[in-house]
């Protein structure tokens, strides 16, 4: 079997090669893969010329892992852990067509992060990417550090798949979990049909929290491993009986997922105008899943100013948002040339079921309620009462770190610092669907949510032994850490005023480079007093 250098690698993804390493082997990804890819494509980009050894086992069960190895064109010539290169998309590069074209421009806040934003220049920019373009900045990083830390995730994975926590508990976790779904949606349909409109629409809410838990482990192939089979069951629950898109939510989670926190990739930190969890966001960044600039304009500064103070009523309206995104998603969907494993009958399907939604929940129930005033309030309330699953997932990252550390950090090392736990008492659990326990669900993304208690000791027997942060708060806590984050970076907007105003006023490179440089800075304090107040290892 061929081995290939480093230098060999880089150049071969400098020809257009999707190349990524596993157990050591060098897997060449043909586009053909790329474009159905039940993941996303952009699961793969994200980790072209890096090792995703720790990545592919977590997100792929044992009938998939041997699947993998087909794409093997040989192992690594050297010795050692892998000095990871930079992927192109990372860079702010693409390929269409069999050619590269420059999707946006790298802005380096610090000596070793690498964000994107817009190319503003056109005489700066090159037609494709150099050696220079993917080799990582220096790292503070240890390889053989992040090396152990993998090595010791993969023991810790094991013991997790020899307790027996990969299957599914059928009947001791979604028996109780049906009944509460078919108790809420019986009350619902009980009061609506005696006129009990506000009691029927605040049960349908919670009906549709609980729901999109279990809408969440079939996205992960947590229930039963099928990929058809779990499909099928989540456009039935997502699509048909909430009017959202399992497809939209899948691919967004997944890269939420490998590139937690980042803040020109992950689309689950993207929220302008309305959030900015980070100085980085003031600088127009450029999003690599949305494919388009993150303005910092007039209304994201009259936001971000009162980030704090409406945070919950933001997250109040969060569903509509939901809505929004998917449908734009699946729009997306009717003019692809390709389709991703299962795209012959789950895209149609998926308009199937939104259109049966709105007939069921538009036609039949608020036409129901006698008056637009009451169809109103049903809404509302309805949409209100599914805002608990919005801030338990923003609880568990918007307090954590969102530095880029490059593509040295190691899979659990990256988890461990971007997610938070969100305990609470074990009987209320349901509430939060399981899901508080975040930073094993990021280390294990497949594993039954039932199973996540069990697990979550052999997580923090880890992060003690190998010397990392295990970040968990009460649900106070939590808020005030989230809060606080808001408010601290809602300040920084008015003092970077008149920097902005020089950039509207003055459009030369040399005012825009002012202006990113006092961003840094801000983004360096702002990291430095984050990190004082970190909490210590558990």
């Amino acid at each position: 079997m061929a081995q290939f250098t480093r230098s060999e690698l880089g150049t071969r993804i400098l020809e257009g090669q999707h190349l990524i390493i596993y157990n050591r082997k060098v897997l060449r990804i043909p586009t053909s893969w790329l474009d159905a890819h039940p993941g996303g494509s952009l699961a793969l980009l994200h980790f072209v010329g890096r090792d995703a050894t720790s990545e592919i086992d977590a997100y792929h069960n044992d009938q998939i892992l041997p699947l993998v190895n087909k794409y093997s064109i040989g192992t690594l010539a050297e010795p050692g852990p892998w000095n990871p290169l930079l992927p192109p998309i990372a860079a702010g590069w693409a390929r269409k067509d069999g050619k590269w074209f420059s999707e946006a421009a790298t802005w380096n806040v610090d000596s070793s992060q690498v964000l994107l934003v817009a190319n503003d220049s056109p005489a700066l920019q090159k037609s494709a990417p150099t050696i220079d373009t993917i080799t990582p900045l220096p790292s503070e990083l240890s390889l053989q550090v992040q090396e152990q830390h993998s090595a010791a995730y993969k023991a810790l994975h094991k013991r997790v798949t020899d307790a027996g926590l990969y299957r599914t508990p059928y009947l001791t976790g979604y028996g109780p979990e049906f009944i509460r779904y078919i108790s809420l949606g019986l009350i619902s349909a009980y009061a609506f049909r005696h006129n009990w409109l506000l009691t029927s629409s605040l049960a349908l809410g919670l009906l549709w929290h609980q729901l999109m838990f279990f809408v969440h482990d079939l996205g992960h192939l947590g229930v039963t491993g099928n990929w058809n089979i779990d499909r099928l069951i989540s456009i039935a629950v997502a699509d048909f009986i909430g009017g959202l898109s399992v497809g939209w939510w899948v691919d967004n989670h997944n890269v939420h997922h490998l590139v937690t926190n980042h803040p020109s990739h992950d689309p689950d930190i993207e929220h302008l105008p309305f959030f900015a969890i980070s100085p980085k966001f003031f600088s127009n960044l450029y999003s690599s899943y949305y494919k388009r600039i993150l303005p910092f304009d007039f209304a994201s500064k009259t936001f971000i100013r009162l980030q704090h103070q409406l945070f919950y009523v933001v997250m109040a309206f969060a569903r509509f948002n939901l809505y929004r995104l998917s449908y734009a998603f699946m729009l997306s969907k009717i003019f692809e040339k390709r389709r991703a494993r299962g795209g012959r009958w789950a895209v149609g399907l998926e308009f199937i079921g939104v259109a049966f939604f709105w007939w069921w929940f538009g036609g039949i129930v608020l036409r129901g309620c006698g008056s637009w005033q009451m169809a109103l309030a049903y809404v509302f309330i309805s949409h209100v009462a599914t805002s608990p699953l919005h801030v338990q997932i923003v609880l568990s990252h918007f307090g954590m770190s969102t530095d880029d550390l490059g593509p040295v950090e190691s899979f659990p090392d990256r988890q461990l610092r971007t997610t938070m736990d969100v305990t609470c008492p074990e009987q209320w659990g349901f509430i939060h669907g399981g899901l508080h326990l975040q930073v094993t669900h990021h280390l294990f993304p497949r594993l039954p949510r039932h199973n996540l208690k069990k697990a979550s000791l052999m997580v923090k027997e880890f992060a003690k032994e190998e010397d990392l942060t295990y970040v968990e708060f009460g649900f106070v806590s939590a808020t005030h850490e989230v809060i606080g984050v808001l408010r601290e970076v809602a300040g920084l907007v008015s003092s970077l005023g008149q920097q902005v105003k020089l950039v509207a006023e003055v459009a030369s490179s040399e005012a825009k480079e002012a202006v990113n440089k006092k961003i840094a800075q801000q983004e360096v304090a702002f990291a430095r007093n984050r990190t004082a107040h970190a909490p210590s290892n558990i």
